[in-house]
Order: C-alpha cells, then structure tokens, then sequence
C-alpha cells in the first residue's frame, strides 16, 4: 500500500528513515509500537507522552485543528505527511479514523506491585478482564474506566493489548487508565487482598443484587470472557458475587454496558 505522494514527510530537517521507500513507511510500527487512528486517541497521546509519537498522517482538512501537534513534530524532527481518505483508511484499516493516523510507541502495562505501591490512600476500584478480547469492547470498558478513576488489570498471560481500534473506541481514554500486569493468579489475589481490596465476580445471574450489594471502598470487578464468562475458578475465590437486574428481555448486557453500569454504582457509593 502506497501513501499518497501529494506532501512529502515534514519535519525541521528530513527524519530518520525518509529515504525509504513509501510502502516501508505505510506498513504498521516495530513490535513495540501501535497504530492509532481517532482524533481524541491521537491528541490524548500528544497530551500526556509527545515523545512516544513517531509517525503522523493526516487529512489536509485537519491541519487547523492539528497545528499545536504539527508544530511540535516540525521542532523535534518526526515526521508527517498528508494524505488522502483512502490513504488514511488503508493506514488505519478502518474507515473510521477521523482524518488522523499515528505511529505510537505502545506503553508497558506496570506490575501489579508497582501500581500498589504508587496507589495511595482511600477509595480504588479496577478491573479484572478474565479474557475480555474484543477490540471494541476493551475500548468501551477504556473510556468507562477514565470516566470513574478505575485501573486495568490484565493476567500473566493475557495476550489482551492497546489496538488503533480500542484507542479510537475509548476517545482518549486509554492515555488516563493505569494498565496493570498480574502475576500468578493466586498471588494476585493475596496482594490485592493486602491492599485492602475485595474482588467482586459479576456474573450473568445467581449474584447479588449489584444495586442493592455494599460495595467495599476498595473493589475489584472481575469481568469474564464475552461469550464464556469468567473462570469459575476464579469466580469461587472472589469475596463478592454481582449480578446485574433487569426486565429478563435480553439475556444480559454485554461486558463494556456491565463495566459502564457497575462503575457508576461503585462510583456514586463512594
């Protein structure tokens, strides 16, 4: 795939790499970076880590809106370009990417002891993805989580990371949650614990009432897989088993409204 050849990359002198061919330049980053698309994904990367940015490709229409961002890349040497709408869906993979594209270096989620440490006094609330995979849905529970102050925990092994998609999906949201790594499961759980946490299963129904349940100051929501659900595993070893009510037409919400809904009720608790 070729970028459209209309302005040429730009920055104070040519960055490094401009002598390569135009497809290298399309294809997606090193391992260690991400492509974002979203015009609120892109900027709450410029906001809060700049230096992270390594490529940006845009629509002429956003070079107004992007100036701050456009201005920085000329003074620190990374490179731009603008491009045209089909260049920026090819780029993006998708056809919803706002006019914007941006190679990022992807950020390492912290170990669970580091986030403990650095945590504090008073109320916290996180959340335990036990196999959440969807894009989409990883980007709502993203933009929920910024919303009420909640962390991310993600499992040892989980192969779950930062996407273009669920960047974009959680409209800057993914630069404000802390994403934590797990260790083992057990010693997960006895850290938590030590840190005057109580882990809460949310289950599709046989919980407690989510509403009605007193919610600890300091919680951990464990969330299942979108069609499995959790372990039950783990689900026997949380202090708390939630479900949410409902009229019974649906099954269930799926695991970013749930997210969204149990946010809310730890939220206005506190």
């Amino acid at each position: 795939m070729r970028p459209s050849t209309r302005r040429r990359w730009a920055s104070a002198t040519p960055p490094s790499g401009c002598g390569r061919s135009r497809r290298a330049m399309a294809r997606a980053g090193a391992p260690d970076e991400v492509r974002l698309h979203g015009f609120n994904a892109v900027q709450a990367v410029f906001a809060r880590r700049p230096a992270a940015i390594r490529k940006l490709y845009l629509a002429e229409a956003l070079i107004p809106r992007l100036q701050p961002l456009l201005k920085w890349c000329v003074a620190n040497r990374v490179g731009y370009r603008v491009v045209e709408e089909d260049d920026l869906r090819k780029l993006a993979a998708s056809s919803h990417h706002e006019g914007v594209v941006a190679d990022v270096l992807r950020e390492a989620p912290v170990p669970l002891t580091a986030w403990l440490g650095d945590l504090g006094e008073g109320p916290a609330c996180a959340l335990w993805l036990d196999g959440v995979g969807n894009p989409h849905n990883l980007g709502a529970i993203l933009r929920s989580a910024a919303n009420f102050g909640a962390a991310v925990l993600l499992p040892k092994h989980s192969p779950l990371q930062l996407s273009g998609a669920a960047a974009r999906v959680a409209e800057g949201g993914a630069e404000a949650v802390p994403l934590v790594r797990l260790g083992r499961e057990d010693n997960a759980i006895a850290q938590l614990r030590g840190a005057g946490f109580a882990l809460a299963a949310t289950l599709v129904q046989g919980g407690d009432d989510a509403f009605a349940a007193a919610l600890p100051q300091r919680l951990v929501y464990v969330l299942g897989h979108e069609g499995e659900g959790m372990s039950p595993a783990l689900a026997e070893a949380c202090d708390l088993r939630l479900s949410i009510p409902g009229t019974g037409a649906v099954e269930s919400l799926n695991v970013a409204a749930a997210t969204a809904v149990l946010l809310a009720q730890w939220y206005r608790a506190r």
